[in-house]
């Protein structure tokens, strides 16, 4: 399909209406900028009212099934009291200097911060416009500003004057921008915390009528697909490689080596799979990972029986090992996951030699940016990027070494300019390809004295996620990757001795944050670790845990909330079935989570998950429930199916027929229960993730098949 194409830049300068280009505070730093010609400014956030009548948010986040369009469009909305049907969302041009992530200091998407980074940010941008539009209206009827009223997107004055928003959109645009504007006090919202379908998700209806556009929908004049033979073990350099028989593939334009392989120019999909088919490559695997799986966490295993770097620790967990405690041991093995996404890596290019313009789901449109000027030897201001809609990623799209935009920058240089490139990784690709969440293996130990919990440690053994990316100066201190331990390192329960250490292992293996990072597999390893101690001192698992939260009031109220909807202490399940339950702080939230399960032929069958989470302030209730229901699935299938498993340094798992998730039939009934907060917002994309696992752990426990301590619970796919 093709979409309309309307450049932002003209509509930024030129077009009817008001364009509100906000220069809003910085981290720490807030400007002010002059009115410029034509009402427009130096926009950091941007809302833009038409003459039409329409109130447009650019949205900075990139919107892959999270829910920002929505999210930031509420909040713009809530402060300039608009209609929701007039509301309109589309993505922000890269520019990091407009639209940086307040968290991150560049433009991209992760770590759930969308809302939280932008909560006040995009309040201050809609009460902006708003207050722009009141002194367009008061100085077009000479009435005080203070005396005119907005309800949903229509301005009221006592004397019986009324107007729309598009009918002063001109005359605001000429007016200065206020320094300050007052926020609305929360007891006012009309629109934050609202639920149903007066706050219907923008992006649905162009989702559910084929309108919308994404990357693989692309098609233009000249354009050619690119695919690329990459090595069939990480880590491998290629030899030498003979195209003949490939171009003579029907449909086979180009073949041309790139830094990461060998691709392949067609004049559409199918040509271009068969002649990478039909390429002979030699490729030299000296420095490729030619271990298998089972080798390797072997190696991690042992590792972790010896002390590695202290990543967090208090009191004296040695000692507490002694002193006539009951000592309670237990090993957790994590494998390698893709993230496969429904829509796998593509990227779209055109460039002429001096310009170039780029279209695809950039998660880091800073890091994409950059890469692509610096492959084609372009000034960044020559370079477009435009964010269109993700069919998912999971965490995949925001690779730290800008994996997708080398490549397809190198692609559209490799075949020369004039020549629109679109570069797509097949199914196949992406689940081979790595960027996998690491292998991780837990050691676990802890004590119990007097019916209490007394000592625990923790080592943890991995690959790290930043090491050699970007993002290392941030997130790697001292030798400890913050992401490997995040969860781990310390812990929500008041244990007086405390150990928790990391063995940080190399490989050729790429890998990559997944969905809820760290927490993937420290939530896990925790939440099973305090249930199984829990057990062994005879203590309740829900009183038990809260006994031991006196730091942690919301995470304690998410699980007493969660207990309260699964009614714990009155109801028990059906024969046959058992209750677990866990407790995660991720991503500045709280979630408490009981599942209840029973045993088949085939393994756990998860029947139905109570959930309660604790997120600040619930911008918009009907997103969160979404997020951790999909939160919960997707955990799930994990859990209980997906590996990625390496036979000789080649991945074994190819598809979804050997890459197991779960199936809509698996999908359990789940309810979720909203706990009301004052506090800002905070993350809700990946929170739903990390205590799914261990509450079936759990639930396994007290049916009385034990707590799996590898993952997949489910070995053989089917």
């Amino acid at each position: 399909m093709t979409a309309m194409r309307v450049s932002r830049r003209a509509v930024l300068q030129g077009a009817a209406g008001l364009t509100l280009a906000l220069q809003l505070p910085l981290i720490g730093k807030a400007r002010g900028a002059p009115p410029a010609k034509g009402g427009t400014f130096a926009p950091n956030a941007f809302v833009r009212v038409g003459a039409d009548d329409t109130v447009t948010v650019l949205v900075k986040h990139i919107e892959f099934g999270q829910g920002p369009f929505t999210g930031l469009s509420t909040l713009v909305a809530e402060e300039m009291d608009a209609d929701w049907a007039q509301m309109r969302a589309e993505h922000a041009p890269a520019n990091v200097e407009l639209y940086k992530n307040l968290a991150f200091g560049v433009q991209g998407t992760g770590g759930s911060t969308a809302i939280a980074n932008s909560y006040m940010q995009m309040r201050q941008a809609g009460a902006t416009a708003r207050a722009m539009l009141v002194q367009a209206a008061a100085a077009r009827w000479k009435v005080p500003a203070g005396e005119i009223t907005i309800e949903r997107g229509q301005l009221r004055h006592p004397s019986g004057k009324t107007g729309r928003f598009g009918e002063f959109a001109e005359a605001a645009s000429g007016l200065p921008v206020p320094e300050k504007v007052a926020l609305k006090n929360p007891s006012a919202f009309k629109l934050i915390g609202r639920e149903g379908q007066a706050l219907r998700k923008l992006d649905t209806a162009a989702k559910v009528n084929g309108t919308a556009e994404y990357t693989i929908d692309i098609r233009t004049p000249g354009m050619l697909t690119v695919v690329v033979a990459r090595p069939p073990r990480f880590g491998a350099k290629l030899v030498r490689f003979d195209d003949s028989a490939a171009r003579k593939v029907r449909g086979v334009v180009d073949v041309k080596q790139l830094s990461s392989g060998v691709a392949v120019y067609a004049e559409g999909m199918w040509p271009a799979l068969k002649g990478r088919e039909a390429l002979s490559v030699e490729w030299d695997d000296s420095t490729a990972e030619t271990r298998g799986s089972e080798a390797m966490i072997e190696e991690y295993r042992a590792l972790a029986k010896k002390p590695g770097v202290v990543a967090g620790a208090h009191g004296d967990a040695d000692a507490a090992f002694g002193d006539g405690a009951k000592i309670v041991e237990a090993e957790y093995i994590f494998p390698y996951l893709a993230h496969a996404p429904m829509e796998p890596l593509d990227g779209y290019l055109e460039w002429d030699g001096q310009t170039a313009r780029a279209r695809f789901g950039s998660q880091l449109q800073t890091l994409d940016h950059m890469t692509i000027a610096k492959v084609l030897g372009l000034e960044p201001g020559k370079v477009t990027v435009e964010t269109l809609l993700g069919g998912g990623s999971f965490g995949r799209r925001a690779q730290g070494d800008a994996q997708l935009a080398v490549e397809l920058a190198e692609a559209a240089k490799a075949i020369g300019p004039n020549r629109p490139v679109k570069l797509v990784w097949s199914r196949e690709d992406d689940i081979t390809g790595g960027y996998y969440r690491s292998i991780f293996v837990h050691r676990m130990k802890g004590a119990i004295k007097d019916g209490r919990i007394t000592g625990w440690s923790n080592t943890v053994v991995g690959q790290s996620l930043a090491i050699g990316t970007p993002f290392e100066q941030f997130l790697v201190k001292d030798g400890i990757d913050a992401t490997s331990v995040e969860g781990a390192r310390e812990l929500p329960y008041k244990v007086a001795n405390f150990r928790c250490d990391l063995h940080t292992v190399e490989s050729p293996v790429p890998v990559l944050w997944w969905r809820s990072v760290g927490h993937t597999h420290t939530g896990y390893a925790v939440e099973c670790f305090i249930d199984r101690l829990l057990e062994e001192a005879g203590q309740d698992p829900v009183e038990g845990r809260l006994a031991m939260m006196a730091d942690k009031p919301r995470l304690a109220g998410a699980l007493r909330q969660v207990a309260k909807l699964a009614d714990w202490s009155g109801s028990r399940p059906a024969e046959g079935r058992a209750r677990g339950v866990a407790a995660v702080e991720s991503f500045g939230s709280y979630v408490a989570q009981i599942a209840e399960v029973s045993m088949g032929d085939n393994g756990p069958r998860v029947h139905k998950v109570w959930c309660a989470i604790d997120s600040g302030v619930a911008v918009n209730p009907d997103v969160i429930r979404a997020q951790i229901e999909g939160g919960i699935g997707y955990g799930l299938g994990h859990v209980l199916y997906a590996e990625v498993a390496l036979d000789g340094g080649q991945p074994v798992q190819r598809n979804f027929d050997t890459y197991r998730s779960l199936r809509i039939d698996e999908m359990p009934e789940i309810e979720v229960v909203i706990v009301p907060s004052t506090e800002a917002p905070t993350g809700v994309g990946e929170p739903g993730v990390p205590p799914i696992g261990p509450a079936v752990a759990n639930a396994m426990a007290r049916l009385g098949v034990g707590r799996p301590e590898r993952l997949p619970m489910v070995r053989e796919t089917a």
